[in-house]
């Protein structure tokens, strides 16, 4: 009988994902998706074949599943960073620097490799993510109108042209010590398109 990690099954379940997904994470950038199989997965993560293959049938399920996983950390993460803020102005500022530092980390890889890399049913599942972010991002464009922060505008459109901005990869592909310049630049870019009067220089720590 295979070792329970943790001393339940529930807890043993919590540990072969954290480290299967620990594995897929960083093999995802260095060999990308095509090349990783669940036994090497399985291999690098210290668990065996079989249990693998309990929790996750193929490649496509693992990589959703650890996608999901990833995307409900995130939503956490900015839900409270933004409602921490006392304003709309702060609160989109807050929004602009968590995209793109957590787009600067690599958690995810880029959305186009991963919609060659799925099938169109898996790729639906794993895009369907970003409805949760998109709602806050128009909350706060919706919140900033009615205070006043900037003019009434079509929030929906709006917010479609900021998240497609802070999705490039080419904003933040930058050296290191750069990183923290260039997103304050984006914050100011974002809150001046908006037509906002009052642009935030704080970079708060959102780690």
């Amino acid at each position: 009988m295979p070792k329970v990690l943790g001393g339940s099954l529930e807890a043993h379940r919590r540990e072969v994902r954290a480290r299967v997904f620990e594995v897929l994470r960083a093999q995802l950038y260095e060999r990308g998706f095509d090349a990783i199989t669940l036994a090497g997965v399985a291999a690098a993560a210290g668990v065996g074949r079989t249990a693998l293959y309990n929790h996750f049938p193929d490649k496509e399920s693992l990589l959703v599943a650890f996608v999901e996983d990833e995307a409900a950390q995130y939503v956490a993460r900015l839900r409270t960073a933004v409602e921490a803020e006392p304003d709309p102005v702060a609160q989109l500022a807050t929004f602009v620097r968590l995209q793109l530092r957590v787009l600067a980390e690599h958690h995810l890889p880029p959305g186009a490799a991963l919609e060659s890399a799925l099938a169109p049913a898996a790729y639906q599942r794993i895009s369907a993510h970003a409805d949760p972010i998109t709602g806050q991002l128009r909350e706060v464009l919706l919140a900033g109108v009615d205070a006043g922060s900037w003019p009434a505008q079509d929030v929906d459109v709006v917010g479609a042209m900021i998240t497609a901005a802070l999705g490039s990869r080419q904003v933040i592909d930058v050296p290191a010590d750069q990183l923290d310049e260039v997103i304050e630049t984006a914050v100011r870019f974002v809150l001046q398109a908006l037509g906002s009067v009052q642009v935030s220089r704080s970079a708060p720590d959102l780690g």
